[in-house]
C-alpha cells in the first residue's frame, strides 16, 4: 500500500475513533443560577466544576436566569437539570405537573426581600397599597411576599392593581414612576435602595419565614445520581468555606455577577449559606406557602410538597 494512502486511511480511522469517543462522552449537567446565593458562589469558586472533573465527569454547563419562574420553565422543558430558586417557583411548577424534585434547602432570613416605594412616596404601610399599582414577578418569591403582606394587612389581590413584570422591567417602571410599589429581592432590592433611595414598607423578615431551594429535574436526578451527589457535596463544602471568608465571598460574587462589592455585601443579609436536607420544619413551611397560593386561587390544583422531596 502506498505510504500516502496508508496515512490517509490511518488518519480517517483516527478521526472515526475520535468522533465515536466524542459521541460516547457523558453530557454535562446543566445548572441554572441567579445573581445571588450559594450556587452562584460555588460557580464563582469553581468548586462544582472541579468536583465533577475530579470524578471523571465533564464540567457543568451554566445558564443565568433573572428569576426562578423562567428557570423552572426551562427545567420542565428539559433544558435545565438543576437550579437554585426561591420558595414560590417550585410550587407553581409542581402544580403545573412539572417533573421537579426538591434537593436541598437554604435558609432565608427574609431580610433580602421587601415591598419598596420611592423615597418621596406618601405610602407608608401595606394598607396604603389599596388601589395602587403593585409590581412583582408572578410565581416568584416576590409574589409570595405580596400574598403574605396583603393577608396580614387584611387585604387581597383584588384590593391592589397587580402588575406582572420581570425584575429588570419592574426596576425601570419603578424608577420612572409607572408603578407605585415593587415587591423584589436582592440584589435588585439593594440596588434600588442605593441608586433610587427606595424605601421598604415591609420586609420579608416581618412575615412568616420561607426558604430557598436547590431544585432538580426528576428524570435527570435519577439518571445522573452520582453527578447530583458530587454537586451537592461541592456546594456544602462551599457553604462551610463561606462562613469564615466573607470578604472573599463578596469579591468573588461581585466579579461573577457584575455587581458593586457594597451591593453584594448588603445582599448577604439573605441568611447563612447552606445546602441542608429538607427537614420536617422546612417541609411544613413550604407546604404552608403552597396552601396559601391554593387558597388564593392561584394554582390549578393543590400541591403536596412532600411528594416532590428527594429522600436521599
Amino acid at each position: 500500500m502506498p505510504v500516502s494512502r496508508r496515512n490517509t486511511l490511518m488518519a480517517l480511522g483516527a478521526g472515526l475513533l475520535s468522533a465515536c469517543a466524542r459521541g460516547n462522552a457523558p453530557a454535562p449537567v446543566t445548572i441554572g443560577y441567579q445573581r445571588s446565593g450559594l450556587l452562584l458562589l460555588a460557580k464563582a469558586r469553581g468548586t462544582v466544576d472541579a468536583a465533577l472533573v475530579a470524578a471523571g465527569r465533564p464540567p457543568a454547563q451554566w445558564i443565568e436566569f433573572p428569576s426562578g419562574p423562567p428557570m423552572l420553565e426551562a427545567m420542565a422543558a428539559g433544558s435545565v437539570d438543576i437550579g437554585a430558586t426561591g420558595e414560590s417557583p417550585p410550587i407553581f411548577a409542581q402544580a403545573a405537573g412539572a417533573p421537579i424534585i426538591y434537593l436541598t434547602a437554604e435558609p432565608n432570613s427574609g431580610r433580602s426581600s421587601a415591598i419598596l416605594v420611592r423615597k418621596d412616596s406618601p405610602l407608608r404601610t401595606v394598607a396604603d397599597l389599596r388601589g395602587r399599582r403593585l409590581a412583582f414577578t408572578r410565581a416568584s418569591s416576590a409574589h409570595l411576599v405580596v400574598a403574605k403582606a396583603l393577608q396580614h394587612a387584611g387585604l387581597g389581590f383584588g384590593d391592589v392593581t397587580p402588575i406582572n413584570l420581570s425584575p429588570v422591567d419592574a426596576g425601570s417602571a419603578f424608577a420612572s414612576g409607572a408603578i407605585d410599589a415593587w415587591s423584589i429581592w436582592d440584589p435588585y432590592y439593594a440596588l434600588a435602595e442605593q441608586n433610587l433611595g427606595a424605601r421598604a414598607i415591609v420586609t420579608g423578615d416581618q412575615l412568616p419565614a420561607s426558604d430557598s431551594f436547590l431544585i432538580g429535574n426528576r428524570r435527570t436526578v435519577a439518571a445522573k445520581h452520582a453527578d447530583v451527589q458530587t454537586i451537592l457535596a461541592a456546594m456544602r463544602s462551599t457553604a462551610v468555606w463561606a462562613r469564615d471568608h466573607v470578604d472573599d465571598v463578596v469579591a468573588l460574587t461581585a466579579k461573577l455577577a457584575g455587581l458593586p462589592a457594597p451591593i453584594v455585601r448588603v445582599s448577604l443579609r439573605r441568611g447563612p449559606f447552606a445546602a441542608d436536607p429538607i427537614s420536617p420544619a422546612i417541609l411544613q413551611r413550604q407546604q404552608a406557602n403552597a396552601d396559601l397560593f391554593a387558597k388564593l386561587g392561584l394554582l390549578p390544583r393543590p400541591v403536596d410538597v412532600a411528594s416532590a422531596v428527594w429522600r436521599e
